[in-house]
């Protein structure tokens, strides 16, 4: 065997399960398409003296796991920065809303502005933590349909009255938010941080997106100083310390499987041999692709990747950004939400359905050179513009080759009220449209969270039911990614929980 384990690709997810591998004592070797390590947590100098993230750049679910300190990545280059306030919504009138990871500096600003809404955002982070805190749990785990039951059962939410709990949890999210707050300019940046993993406020069973807003006090937002890629960077440098190999430029083009097992992989048509294959890309690029189709699953074809979900402007600007509401630091330190109120949300989600890209598209604004410096030169400012909802295929015969400055356009002429200036400091840019996203990423039709995040592709049913143990469809396959429970961001537990699985294998093969 040339390695105990072979890892395909070398996203975050994949990384972490090498990683731990490694730690393990054994040989591992990872296979990367592309010329950087990273995949959607990558990093790079897109503008001379500019670092743009490519993928995710706010590490929010990370912390609530031990990635971290288990992999002791600090010792390999990871530099964690705070990001707080988390949250800030600007809005026209030039009034704001912060949201700081202190839940009492939160209430009491809060309730300076809109006398009552800081006890109603208290009761609400009060009475959701411990589902919260449950769902943290579950995505730590293998999610049997037996392990859901005991972390509900017994986890920190046992307590719960659950009759009226699941009466909130199987409503839409934008129906919940109602039952607490009553200020729309509370309400709607909560319900725009929901629609972060993609359905709409109007979908039913949505409203767990909404009822895990508590954990973002517990976890925090944190930023890899010199870019999101730092998280990646030190998973591979930990990797390589351990005795493993990475592999850049180096795409898998098929799986090798002898007499139902996989033994390895094709890499340039030489074939390389393991004990077992770890396949950290696209669900689909594995079983539609990788995998002879001879072993392809049937459930395979019941998959939703959906139609593209959003896009991100990445701006590299001449001066630091100022918005009318809050022209401080503090502004352009948080997660900025630009979003004018809920209705703004549905009618983006409307065009989106009618096959168009958003006329008025939400915004979601981060500019975090406000803590990291080491991301633009002295005096300039990277700003990510990240919008919804813009799909992959349009009607008309549209294509996003050619709307696609008209459309960056409109973004940021949405964003250069809250901000005026912004348009006229602009020195470079790069937009992420859900095109690019799949030819440059690998993102299936433009799909950041690889398959859509609904119930029923969630938790046992991510991406299958057959497969969301983490194991592929033949022995000795192993699967992981964004594409796996619990789904998109930079979390890592989709490639902790595989790596358990593949170490559990691979400690009772001789």
């Amino acid at each position: 065997m040339d390695y105990d384990l072979i890892v395909i690709g070398a996203g975050h997810n994949a990384l972490i399960s090498a990683a731990y591998a490694a730690k393990a004592g054994y040989r591992v070797g990872v296979f990367e398409r592309r010329a950087i390590v990273g995949g959607a947590v990558s990093t790079v100098e897109h503008v001379p003296g500019y670092q743009f993230d490519l993928g995710g750049s706010a590490h929010i679910l990370i912390r609530l796991t031990p990635i971290v300190e288990e992999l002791g990545l600090e010792d390999y280059g990871l530099d964690y920065l705070e990001v707080d306030p988390l949250f800030f919504a600007p809005y026209e009138d030039e009034s704001s809303v912060f949201i700081h990871r202190d839940v009492d500096k939160t209430c009491q600003g809060l309730d300076q502005q809109f006398p009552g809404e800081g006890e109603r955002y208290r009761r609400f982070v009060d009475t959701w933590r411990p589902f919260s805190q449950t769902v943290r749990d579950v995505f730590l785990s293998t999610p049997s349909p037996l392990e859901l039951g005991k972390a509900f059962a017994f986890g920190p939410s046992a307590d719960l009255d659950w009759q009226r709990a699941l009466t909130a949890i199987t409503k839409p999210y934008g129906e919940v938010v109602d039952q607490y707050f009553t200020e729309e300019k509370v309400k709607t940046p909560l319900v725009w941080m929901a629609a972060q993993s993609g359905p709409p406020p109007t979908e039913t069973l949505s409203a767990p997106f909404l009822l895990w807003h508590p954990l973002y006090h517990e976890s925090g937002v944190a930023r890899p100083r010199g870019g999101s890629g730092g998280l990646t960077k030190a998973l591979a440098a930990m990797i390589r310390a351990h005795g493993g190999d990475v592999f850049t430029s180096s795409p898998v083009e098929r799986l090798l499987v002898e007499r139902g097992k996989v033994v390895g992989v094709e890499v340039d048509g030489e074939p390389v041999l393991a004990k077992a294959v770890l396949s950290g890309t696209h669900v689909l690029e594995t079983l539609d692709k990788l995998l002879p189709s001879v072993h392809r699953p049937a459930e395979a074809d019941t998959m939703r990747v959906g139609n593209g979900f959003g896009a991100i402007l990445r701006l590299a600007l001449d001066r630091p950004l100022q918005y009318a509401a809050s022209p401080g630091l503090e502004s352009r330190t948080a997660l900025q939400l630009v979003c004018r109120d809920r209705q703004q949300i549905h009618d983006a989600y409307a065009d989106y359905l009618k096959g168009h890209p958003a006329e008025d598209p939400p915004i979601v604004g981060m500019s975090f050179s406000a803590v990291d410096d080491t991301l633009a030169p002295p005096g300039g400012e990277v700003l990510w513009l990240w919008a919804q909802y813009f799909p992959y295929e349009m009607t008309g015969g549209r294509t996003w080759d050619a709307i696609e400055d008209e459309v960056a356009d409109r973004i940021l002429d949405t964003f250069e009220p809250y901000a005026p200036g912004t348009k006229a400091s602009v020195v470079g840019k790069l937009f992420q449209h859900p095109l690019w996203l799949e030819r440059e990423l690998g993102l299936f039709r433009g799909n950041v969270m690889h398959l859509e995040m609904t119930i029923d592709q969630m938790f046992s049913l991510r991406p299958s039911m057959g497969l969301s143990d983490y194991r592929g469809p033949v022995d000795g396959l192993f699967l992981t990614g964004a594409s796996m429970h619990p789904g998109g961001g930079i979390m890592g537990a989709s490639g902790r929980n595989a790596a358990r699985v593949v170490l559990k294998f691979l400690d009772s093969t001789p």
